[in-house]
């Protein structure tokens, strides 16, 4: 087995005039390090033995192990390719032949967590480096070869590794002694360009995904014309900043363990070597890794990205749920993607607020329907299980029938923990804004996502009716005015499930719904929602909500852009995943809890085991096993 070649110098210029040798502790580990310069090298692709960049940090023994661990938390910035053996280390003597590029800085050095100089070798600290290791960690992934692919010229004259790099307010998973924020780098793409590029990018390995992909923001980068190293990369009109994790973040982690001595490469140097990458190599291109990318929100600009075949299981669900057993005409309220961008946003979201509720039974009580809460129920479940915050927000003449419901579906196993139950009653939009916000200020929303599940919502005329046109004001709070609000706040997303237009965030399609809905021209909800799910029953909506992000978050693809590609894959936690999915058990106990309620069928008023007025056994029963079936079906 030949050694490894590795290489020092800045991406394009290496020499062979002084080596440091590192005798590995493994067999694929570090072998050789030249030290100076020789102007040879442009493009790592291209070079013969398959070399490729790679950085250096360098550490006492005694944090060797603390920070293998670190870059093992943290794969995608910190790819570990080798490391030496303490006290393995010798120092050849130099060529005697003069070389006047000898001068050139190749590390840089640190002391307490502090980078006081660079060095052109390390020559003069052979003493101390008897103990210690040498990490060889992949170079940030490079998009020049994936914008050619794409007929995207180079818009700059600087090398690669010049380019902007920023740090992020994102942590990466601390260890004992490491703990520091992601490092990025940025390329500007076209935004008609932009699938193609993340498809080109993702070809070449898992190295080559983004991590974001919008608004610099988000990452808690405030400018992009003032990166944290090298130059700026310009957004043209048009362009969607990229970003993907960057090799400096070796650099940030070095200056968090504040050890007493410690060594890097130089932020604009490389090292060149043939050790193989561990990460999931480029292979054979399947629908579980093909990325697709969908815009989820204009302000802040966001896009998400999933595998292909994830995006194709979620739109099986969006065409199961959107048959009409009812026959009210919903398939011309119908909008492709609906489903799949409203569980992207809420796959990113933290804190949601769900509300439900229509009272369309007006001369009985409670004047509630079976249809909307066990939607969700079933979907704030999984919320929970996704780790997020979850609350619900009703009517304030319902609050104890909804608190009820969800202590007997914990009783029950329906959910597994209780939900704050909230109420609003608030009559301007400051008040609803000072609902959604942390001291009603828009920079801090206390909720990333409102979702409406079968709620009535409010007509032009500002009356709420039931799809008899009987007007049912009397008996719901303006909980509208959380979506009015929400839709001009930065941050925080909307969807509306609905089977008949008259639900809140159903004004997406009030055209389609006055044309095309029985009593549509006075009973369509004209308050718009970001997304709008439209399924036969409402709630079939939450139910498949609940398994779009089922599929999303046991896809890599999207795992590892939610995560930013640090800390550990979340699809280790499958098992209470799947338990936490809607199941035609659970549903039927949910259901049975609101007969026990004397909660009524919407369209027939029967206090029974159906909704909608179409049975359980048999229409219900069916549809949530064909949602699972899709969701937990392995391609």
């Amino acid at each position: 087995m030949s050694s490894p070649k590795i290489l020092c110098g800045p991406f394009r210029d290496v020499t062979t005039s002084s080596m440091l040798h590192l005798r590995p502790c493994l067999s694929s580990a570090v072998r050789n390090l030249i030290l100076q310069k020789k102007s040879s090298i442009r493009n790592t692709a291209s070079m013969a033995g398959g070399l490729r960049r790679a950085s250096l940090v360098v550490l006492h023994k005694t944090l060797a192990p603390a920070f293998k661990e670190f870059c093992q938390a943290n794969t995608g910035p910190l790819p570990l390719l080798g490391q030496s053996e303490p006290g393995k280390w010798t120092l050849p003597t130099q060529d005697t032949a003069p070389d006047t590029r000898m001068g050139c800085p190749q590390f840089q050095k640190y002391e307490f967590g502090t980078c006081t100089g660079s060095l052109t070798s390390l020559e003069d600290y052979k003493e101390q480096l008897e103990d210690m290791v040498a990490f060889v960690l992949g170079y940030s992934f490079s998009p020049e070869g994936a914008l050619e692919k794409v007929g995207l010229p180079r818009r700059h004259s600087a090398d690669p590794g010049h380019m902007g790099a920023y740090k992020t307010t994102l942590p990466c998973m601390a260890t004992a002694g490491f703990c520091c924020h992601l490092v990025v780098t940025m390329r500007p793409v076209p935004k008609d360009k932009l699938e193609r590029l993340v498809q080109a990018c993702c070809s070449e390995g898992e190295q080559g995904q983004p991590i974001h992909i919008g608004d610099p923001e988000l990452l808690g980068i405030k400018e992009l014309s003032k990166p944290d190293f090298g130059e700026p990369a310009v957004c043209q009109p048009g362009d969607v900043p990229v970003f993907w994790p960057s090799h400096l973040t070796s650099l940030e982690a070095v200056g968090s363990c504040e050890a007493p001595l410690a060594f890097t490469s130089l932020p604009d140097r490389s090292i060149m070597t043939d050790l193989k990458d561990p990460r999931v190599p480029a292979s054979r291109v399947t629908p579980e890794r093909i990325p697709e990318v969908h815009h989820i929100s204009q302000d802040p600009l966001h896009y998400s990205i999933a595998s292909a075949s994830a995006v194709q299981k979620i739109r099986e669900l969006e065409t199961i749920i959107a048959v009409d057993p009812g026959n009210r005409g919903i398939g011309h309220l119908f909008c492709k993607d609906e489903l799949l961008k409203a569980s992207l946003s809420l796959s990113h979201a933290r804190s949601v607020l769900i509300t439900t509720g229509f009272p369309t039974h007006f001369n009985h009580e409670p004047p509630e329907e079976t249809d909307g809460p066990p939607g969700a129920i079933a979907l704030a479940a999984f919320l929970q299980a996704l780790e997020k915050e979850v609350h619900l927000v009703v009517d304030r003449r319902a609050w104890s029938l909804h608190k009820k419901l969800t202590e007997d579906a914990i009783e029950q196993g329906v959910l597994k923990t209780p939900i704050p139950i909230l109420t609003y009653q608030g009559e301007t939009m400051e008040a609803a804004q000072a609902f959604l916000c942390k001291d009603g200020d828009p920079k801090s929303p206390r909720f990333d996502h409102l979702v409406a599940i079968e709620r009535a919502g409010r007509a032009a005329d500002g009356n709420y009716y039931n799809a008899r046109k009987m007007n049912i004001k009397h008996l719901v709070d303006p909980i509208d005015d959380l979506v009015l609000a929400a839709r001009k706040i930065p941050g925080i997303s909307t969807t509306g499930v609905g089977d008949g237009g008259n639900e809140l965030g159903m004004g997406k399609v009030k055209e389609a719904v006055k044309r095309h809905i029985r009593n549509g021209d006075v009973i369509a909800c004209d308050v718009e929602a970001d997304f709008a799910v439209i399924a036969g029953v409402s709630n079939w909506g939450g139910y498949a909500l609940a398994c779009a992000l089922y599929i999303l978050n046991s896809c890599e693809v999207h795992g590892r852009y939610l995560r930013k590609a640090i800390g550990p894959s979340r699809a280790l936690g499958d098992q209470s995943w799947m338990q936490a999915l809607p199941s035609v058990t659970k549903e039927e106990k949910m259901l049975g809890i609101l007969v026990q309620h004397r909660v009524r069928s919407g369209v027939s008023g029967i206090v029974g085991m159906e909704v909608d007025g179409l049975p359980f056994h048999g229409i219900h029963a069916e549809m949530i096993q064909k949602l699972l079936d899709v969701t937990t079906m392995r391609a």
